[in-house]
This record gives C-alpha cells, structure tokens and sequence, in this order.
C-alpha cells in the first residue's frame, strides 16, 4: 500500500471493528434503485466498493448481481466483512492501488468513507480502472441534527475530532475541484431511521465513531454515560427504551469524463 491511513482510522476501526458491525446503521431501501437507475448497476456489471469497512454497504450491491470486489486497508474490518460475506472477493490495498485491470470496472462506491481518501492520487486511480463514462457514487449516511437531541450529541462530540477527517468537513469536495476526470452528476437524499435501545443506536453507534474508538476505555465509557444523559435529558428515555435514530443519506453521483 502506498497510502498511509489516518491514525484514527487505523487504530479506531481496528480496535473498534466488531463494535462497529454490531452497531452501525444500514442504508435505506431507496439506494439499491439510486444504484439501478442511476449508475446503472446490474447483472452485467462489476463493481468496487471501495473503503467497504465490515460490508454495511454490500447487500445493497449483492442485490443487484453484480460482480462486487471490496477493498479494504484495515485488517480487522476486513476479517469483519470476510465472516459475514467469505464469498466476496476482498482486497487489502489502498485507495490509490487498486488492484485490477484498466477500463475494468462498471462502478466504484464509496460507503461512508471517500472522506478518509479524497486525493487527487486516488481520483486517478478510480478512472483508470473505470471503464469509458463509468460511474462512482459516494454515500453517506448523517445524523439528523435538525433533531434536538442529536444536535446535542454532534455538539458533545465534535471537540474530539481534531484533524480527522469528516464528511460535514466538506473538505472531501475540494479533491472535485480543478480536475477533469469525473463530472458531477446529482445529489440524491434519503431519510432513515436506525432504531433500537438508546445504548446500542446511540451511545454505543458514537463509541464506534473512529476517533472515540482509539481512546482509552475509560474515556469511552465516560463518554457513554454523558451521551445516555443526554438522550435522557431530552427524550425521557434510558439506556434500555427503543428509540428511533433518524438519518439522512447523501448519495452523490460522479461520472467518468471522456478523454
């Protein structure tokens, strides 16, 4: 591999990789028409899911028939993905070595991740491996801060980040700019709703987060807490009582520009 991988993903996800399988949310019903209609995914197609963590996104692709390969840096998200799909081919590269033959690819999606690698080293990667005016589709799954509760929690959290990198950052876009190999071509959005108890859609769904993930036990557990006393705060319901985690889902739409 010759990318490194931010010291928050590699040592967030591969302490946190079982948690974040356990509780991470799913993608909406919706994404497998975004993936039919839009990018054309389908039976005859062979598609990357690049960044494919522990697999969230990849019923979505299995279900259009396609040919999936992942590609997956961190060894425990892997291992992860491998024991729920060993029949998936999966890769352990990086997103500007991708393994596979020019002009081979129908699709590339990116799951809750090109924030972690939007370079220009990996824009070039992607078209050489597309074929003519394929497709790349970026999807992110946020929490709903319009919500007063979830505000409150983004708030608590967001000290933390630091340098990491984040989708509402937006700094992934600027990679789009002064570039002419991909074109923009929509923005489609998404409501979801992750429910479950309060300790596993919401404090635990944060721990799994990569840069609360790398903290020490206790500083987790401490968050924990603070994050069950918040949504108790608000809502009046304790670590036990169902709860409704509401989502949006971004899913924007790339496509390879003809040279």
């Amino acid at each position: 591999m010759t990318q490194s991988l931010h010291p928050s993903a590699q040592k967030g996800f591969s302490l946190g990789a079982e948690l974040y399988q356990q509780v991470r949310p799913s993608y909406p019903p919706e994404i497998l028409v975004w993936l039919q209609d839009q990018l054309k995914v389908g039976e005859n197609s062979t598609v990357i899911d690049l960044g494919s963590g522990t697999g969230k996104f990849l019923p979505f692709l299995l279900q259009t028939q396609a040919k999936v390969i992942a590609v997956e840096p961190v060894t425990a998200m892997r291992e992860q993905l491998q024991q729920s799909y060993s029949t998936v081919e999966c890769l352990q590269t990086s997103s500007d070595q991708l393994l596979v033959k020019d002009e081979s690819i129908n699709a590339i999606i990116c799951a809750q991740s090109f924030h972690w690698f939007s370079n220009i080293e990996t824009l070039k990667e992607m078209y050489r491996v597309l074929i003519p005016a394929g497709h790349l589709g970026l999807v992110w799954n946020q929490r709903d801060i319009t919500v007063d509760w979830v505000k409150a929690l983004a708030d608590e959290i967001a000290p933390f980040e630091a340098d990491t990198p984040r989708y509402h950052s937006e700094k992934w876009k600027q990679v789009f700019e002064q570039q002419q190999l991909f074109q923009f071509n929509g923005l489609q959005t998404f409501q979801l709703q992750h429910t479950g108890t309060v300790e596993q859609v919401v404090s635990k769904r944060l721990l799994s987060t990569s840069f609360i993930a790398a903290m020490p036990e206790h500083q987790q557990q401490q968050l924990k807490a603070r994050f069950e006393q918040i949504v108790f705060d608000f809502t009046g319901r304790t670590a036990q009582d169902q709860i409704d985690f509401p989502y949006t889902t971004f899913a924007y739409h790339f496509q390879k520009i003809a040279k």
